[in-house]
């Protein structure tokens, strides 16, 4: 049976789309989250949402465009796996950092209301190999998360390529734990670090001029374990000893404001932005009015 909230939030345009219901415990279309994905026919044009009333690995093709998982609350629909980079598979081969995320979304059109992605692989420490412990990876285009947590601890979310917007979302981590080379825009998100020593928030892997990618963070929050973690540490920003990468970085402050926000021993490079310089940034960064719809 589906549940009330199975179709919350629908708007009319939603009417007769198809509902995936996922129950672990029987009566609904799939036992698992997975197995939802894999009803969805290649190729789909059609927004299709995944009900989720589950731990397990799930993998959303780029073939499956159109996507919705859609959760209770974040707190009770949690999709959980423990892989780490230094991980072997089946046939004895390292998963690397690509291959230890608990869920990962390679199709466009992807959406997750109140949805737990976590990854329960130890805690990371500064130097160590192999601890990377992805818990969202997110490759496709356009994608959206809106009340949604993601738990880990090293390279939490694998912020890969594309546009993503992400909403009144909980993040969790302690060293790099947002990084890649998408285009995102982060509103009224809660960024928490867990680092047990020196620790950072996020590491943009743009490596060109000729790149259209970064992280813009609107609204959001900055929460620690009271350990010092960059952008929330006096200093803030880093070119880890590398001043050439400044060429194809940079970073910015606009109206932010709390302990965090006071700019003595701030990194001489670092910006704070008028208005007129920080609203490409806002509203228009990842042409959102074109394609956001959960």
């Amino acid at each position: 049976m589906r549940p009330p909230w199975a179709f919350s939030g629908s708007s009319e345009g939603d009417k007769g789309l198809r509902v995936i219901v996922v129950s672990g415990e029987g009566g609904g279309d799939s036992r698992t989250v997975q197995g939802a994905v894999d009803l969805v026919s290649p190729g789909n044009q059609e927004r299709v949402k995944i009900v989720i009333l589950p731990a397990e690995k799930v993998v959303v093709p780029i073939t499956k465009p159109y996507i919705s998982f859609i959760g209770n609350e974040s707190s009770e629909t949690v999709i959980s796996w423990h892989t780490r980079a230094s991980d072997r598979d089946t046939g004895g081969q390292v998963i690397g950092t690509l291959g230890s995320a608990t869920v990962a979304v390679e199709s466009d059109y992807f959406c997750a209301r109140g949805i737990t992605f976590e990854n329960t692989a130890p805690g990371a420490y500064p130097g160590a190999e192999g601890m990377q412990a992805v818990a969202l990876r997110v490759s496709g285009d356009k994608a959206m998360f809106f009340r949604c947590r993601v738990l880990g601890s090293q390279d939490t979310l694998f912020d890969q390529w594309g546009r993503h917007y992400f909403f009144d979302t909980y993040i969790q981590g302690s060293i790099d734990f947002i990084f890649g080379s998408a285009k995102s825009l982060y509103q009224a998100c809660t960024l928490h670090g867990v680092a047990t020593s020196y620790g950072a928030i996020a590491a943009s892997q743009r490596s060109s001029l000729e790149e259209d990618s970064g992280f813009s963070f609107l609204d959001c929050r900055l929460t620690g374990s009271g350990f010092s973690t960059w952008v929330g540490h006096g200093e803030c920003w880093n070119d880890w000893g590398d001043p050439s990468r400044r060429r194809t970085a940079w970073f910015g402050e606009y109206k932010c404001r709390g302990e965090g926000a006071d700019k003595r021993g701030r990194v001489p490079w670092a910006r704070s932005l008028t208005y007129d310089e920080a609203r490409p940034f806002l509203d228009g960064f990842i042409d959102g009015n074109q394609w956001l719809r959960l």
